[in-house]
């Protein structure tokens, strides 16, 4: 199929839910819940909290709450984060866009630990509210603010920020931290140091992540760069005559196709969107045409248009390919489920990887060279892999807001525990209401693949 044929088969490509008017400031912006790990619970503007998982749309109004044994990272359109840690509510009450199409963004701290990278991209702005006091972003900043019932403290790791609190505004360098006490009315303390909180290490760990899979591999994209960082990890492009740049996950088999996993997921104004389980499943999935290209299987070819909520649309789809469709009432999150179980944790450190698994549980960062692995993969059948997590501190210090950070509880360290990185898998191959406790799904025996095959 020639190169304009594919151009004007993604600039054809339409929101789910139909045209929606620009105005001066809309809220038809999504971020992405890009790391689960642990129970985290999601309300959707509803004042109903229910199970989230990777690859979510949040849109404004939407509220995260992490358990005492969950974490997550929300990515912002330009590649900046949030990260969240145990015992941490975090609400979105602004996600706006601008008719210049800057991106007006504002985070509330509603109790617990969160750490903050912003990227400080050119006239978008992120607000962080907590308690009576507001930080307004415009530059690179990276940050921790914590909040409990004693105060908050917000400790600079990079940049400068200005603190806006009801004695008015204060300065923070880089190696400073900021505390107030809210049983003193919110008396300020300035500390020249920062002290380290349990969960610093595994922030960092995530932050070198998207630095080390970060830059962006194609050209053909829309202005919206995350996701980028887990499509360098867990997968890799290639040039396909005739399409272009193309790019194909790893452990995929000749069975496989790219919903096989996943869930229509209903918002609130919007209806259903269909949610990809795979941990990269993000941009594929909002912009750009998965193909079905002879000799290599499916594969994705990024486009310039992004749709915040996707309906399954394909190109060259083999014989009997059946996408997937929304459901036609309802509100309840429907799971699909017809890929092979995800991968099991045998102890600790170590995992075993299947064949045509497509990345499904692999945490990310956590093992060098996915190709070489994908490989060997293809080669055995399956292989127990060592993963290399992030350590945590097994004690937090003294909680309040006197202290450098409101520390929440840690636990053991990232990979060790139970991590939901996936949505839920309930038993069978069928679309169905998702069940508070799935059952693993049942397992293939296609052969995989490193990536594109001839």
């Amino acid at each position: 199929m020639s190169s304009k044929v594919l151009a004007g088969f993604f600039l054809s490509v339409v929101f789910v839910l139909g045209s929606i008017p620009a105005t001066a400031k809309s809220s038809v912006r999504i971020v992405r819940l890009s790391y689960v790990e642990g129970s985290l619970q999601i309300d959707r503007n509803t004042g109903k909290y229910e199970k989230a998982f990777v690859n979510l749309p949040i849109i404004e109004g939407a509220k995260l709450r992490a358990s005492s044994d969950s974490r997550a990272e929300v990515e912002f359109e330009d590649g900046s984060t949030l990260r969240i840690v145990p015992d941490t509510t975090v609400q979105f009450p602004q996600l706006s866009l601008e008719d210049s199409g800057a991106k007006i963004s504002s985070v509330e701290i509603l109790s617990g630990t969160a750490y903050i990278n912003y990227a400080g991209t050119k006239d978008n702005s992120l607000s962080l509210v907590f308690g009576r006091e507001k930080i307004a972003l415009t530059k690179s900043a990276r940050l921790r603010l914590g909040v409990d019932d004693k105060g908050s403290a917000i400790a600079v790791f990079k940049g400068d920020v200005q603190v806006d609190t009801p004695s008015g505004q204060q300065a923070l360098k880089k190696n400073q931290t900021l505390q107030f006490d809210a049983t003193e009315n919110d008396k300020v303390a300035l500390v020249k140091d920062v002290d380290e909180q349990p969960f610093d290490a595994w922030d960092k760990q995530q932050e070198q992540y998207h630095q080390r899979y970060g830059a962006n591999s194609y050209s053909n994209s829309s202005n919206n760069t995350y996701g980028v960082a887990d499509l360098n990890y867990y997968g890799n492009f290639f040039s396909v005559p005739g399409y272009g740049m193309m790019w194909q996950p790893y452990f995929i088999g000749a069975g496989w196709d790219p919903f096989m996993d996943g869930a229509w997921s209903f918002s609130p104004g919007f209806g259903f969107g269909w949610v990809s389980s795979y941990p990269w499943g993000w941009a594929p999935y909002h912009s750009g045409q998965w193909a079905f290209l002879p000799g290599y299987g499916w594969a994705w070819q990024p486009g310039t248009v992004w749709s915040p909520f996707y309906a399954p649309h394909v190109l060259n789809p083999p014989a009997g390919f059946a996408a997937p469709h929304a459901p036609t009432g309802g509100t309840s999150t429907v799971v699909v489920n017809r890929g092979p179980a995800p991968v099991n944790v045998a102890r600790g450190d170590k995992m075993v990887i299947r064949n045509n698994s497509a990345g499904l549980g692999v945490p990310r960062g956590e093992i060098n060279n996915l190709h070489k692995v994908s490989q060997q993969v293809q080669q055995r059948g399956e292989i127990t892999q060592r993963t290399h997590p992030a350590p945590v501190a097994m004690s937090a210090p003294a909680r309040g807001g006197m202290s450098t950070g409101p520390a929440s509880s840690a636990g053991t360290r990232s990979g060790a525990g139970t991590r939901s990185t996936m949505s839920p898998r309930p038993t069978g191959g069928s679309s169905r209401p998702m069940s508070s406790a799935p059952a693993s799904a049942p397992r293939s025996s296609a052969p995989s693949g490193p990536g594109p095959r001839r």
